[in-house]
């Protein structure tokens, strides 16, 4: 079952973190179809959020056909985001841990990691296009 985190200084709203993780989940193959999202209530004592913001996630993932809920029983996956490119995913995975423990190794904090990354992903989607 996933678990939800919220990053306060990441600027984006706490019901947007929810949906964010909940298709990256899916796009990783970490959630499948027929897996049960954490009840609502376990996610407000988790994050310690107000109910209707986990509502509108909820709400805003079963509007996009990821998700349905089931009164008195849960919400629960209705179809996975992973695709062709789910089997590179794997190596990519191993190499970046590679990559994340030399960054670590050379001294920088997470938000110089972070900041480094953002910057190399931009930088290479305008290299692609």
């Amino acid at each position: 079952m996933i678990e939800f985190s919220l990053d306060g200084r990441s600027g984006v709203s706490p019901y947007l973190q929810v949906v964010q993780q909940v298709r990256q989940a899916l796009r990783l193959g970490m959630l499948r179809k027929g897996d049960q999202l954490p009840t609502v209530k376990d996610v407000v004592a988790r994050l310690a959020i107000n109910p209707n913001t986990v509502l509108k996630a909820y709400r805003e993932l079963e509007r996009d056909g990821l998700v349905t809920a089931r009164p008195g029983v849960g919400t629960f996956v209705t179809r996975s985001l992973t695709d062709a490119s789910f089997a590179a995913h794997e190596p990519l995975r191993r190499e970046l841990a590679r990559w994340l423990t030399k960054a670590r190794q050379a001294g920088l904090d997470e938000e110089s990691i972070e900041a480094l990354f953002s910057n190399s992903f931009r930088e290479s989607a305008r290299d692609i296009a």
